[in-house]
């Protein structure tokens, strides 16, 4: 073997020895104490969409005499491990939370700059997170987003203080959206889960041409205003109607819908004609009041909470009113057929025990 080539090999592995990386040691993240109370959610991912997904931390050596440029330094499993191990052990259990979210990492970093004068490095923190979650009915929505930071200042041999600092802005982020989501609540809703409706009756008689429908003020000769007309097939004739309102509010993640139902007759489009304000008359009419009470009385009924959605519960509503509205329809039409306008007084009867039963077991009258 040549002499030089021992001289050689040593050369060559010396110059491998100074040129390898540097490999610093990971940030190891440990969970923070925190005091959630109480804690409205639970964390089910945790993704990390940083833009080429970066070291997360630029931080100066820790050794005396060593180079001044900020280094990078990894999370001691990889940022989203990292992350999500450090959310579980930070956050108590929480498995019937109702919001189950996705935080989205848009942005983590920490940077270390040298202090000019000192031998020391001046660490700056920034935070940006997204929190996601998937409503009831599969949609993924982001409710909020939390940037945030916090600084600090070490001794350059010293790094203990840089993960914890990390772990304070992180949790930062948690408490945020802690506390946004119980405020939110009250009155966000997209984060309501369910729709609870309730129904009233409208019978205040606030209106000189509408007679609303109320048990205890039946139709009377004085509410027909329209014009007489001749004597023809019918003797007197009324046109009832129904129509809703709703009203939704949010109250602790659920829309609480508030629905008043109006019947009504239009007096002024109701008559009747010469010499026939009879009681008998008066009882057919009325039944088609009657009718349309329990047509809106089996509206309120098909609108429970388990066919109404928070995405659609407005187009549901309108389209179960729909329905019922041509079930009105279908009955006067079928009523005035079966009693041919209230002179087959057999048929007359039936309907009026029909109608008298069907408005006792719906607990309109007793």
């Amino acid at each position: 073997m040549p002499a030089f080539l021992p001289s050689l090999f040593f050369l060559l592995t010396l110059f491998g020895q100074l040129s390898a990386p540097i490999v610093e040691p990971p940030l190891v993240l440990r969970p923070a104490k925190s005091n959630f109370a109480p804690l409205m959610f639970r964390v089910v991912a945790i993704r990390d969409e940083r833009t080429a997904k970066p070291a997360v931390a630029w931080l100066l050596p820790v050794a005396a005499g060593a180079a001044t440029a900020a280094r990078p330094v990894e999370l001691r499993g990889g940022t989203e491990t990292a992350v999500r191990e450090f959310v579980a052990g930070t956050l108590p259990p929480q498995p019937a939370a109702r919001y189950a979210v996705t935080v989205r990492i848009l942005a983590l970093e920490v940077r270390e700059t040298a202090v000019p004068g000192s031998p020391q490095a001046a660490g700056t923190i920034q935070v940006h997170l997204a929190f996601d979650w998937q409503n009831p009915e599969g949609q993924t929505i982001t409710l909020t987003e939390y940037r945030g930071g916090t600084r600090y200042r070490r001794p350059l041999p010293d790094r203990a203080v840089v993960a914890p600092s990390l772990g304070q802005a992180l949790l930062g982020g948690l408490r945020y959206f802690n506390q946004w989501l119980t405020t939110a609540t009250a009155h966000d809703l997209r984060l309501a889960t369910a729709v609870h409706p309730t129904f009233g009756y409208e019978t205040r008689q606030t209106e000189p041409d509408t007679l609303f429908y109320d048990p205890a003020y039946p139709l009377s000769w004085n509410d027909f205003t329209g014009p007489p007309r001749p004597r023809g097939r019918y003797a007197a004739a009324v046109f009832p109607g129904f129509a809703y309102q709703a009203r939704p509010r949010v109250l602790n993640g659920t829309v609480e819908l508030d629905v008043q139902l109006k019947i009504f007759v239009v007096r002024s489009s109701s008559w009747v004609a010469e010499g026939q304000r009879t009681a008998y008359n008066l009882n057919h009419e009325q039944r088609h009041f009657d009718l349309v009470r329990l047509v809106a009385e089996r509206f309120r009924r098909k609108a429970t909470p388990d066919s109404l959605t928070v995405r659609d519960y407005q187009s549901i509503l309108g389209w179960q009113y729909l329905a019922s509205f041509r079930e009105m329809n279908h009955l006067q039409d079928q009523y005035d057929q079966e009693t041919s306008g209230g002179t087959d007084t057999a048929a007359q009867a039936r309907w009026n025990r029909r109608i008298d039963t069907e408005l006792r077991e719906a607990g309109v009258v007793r």
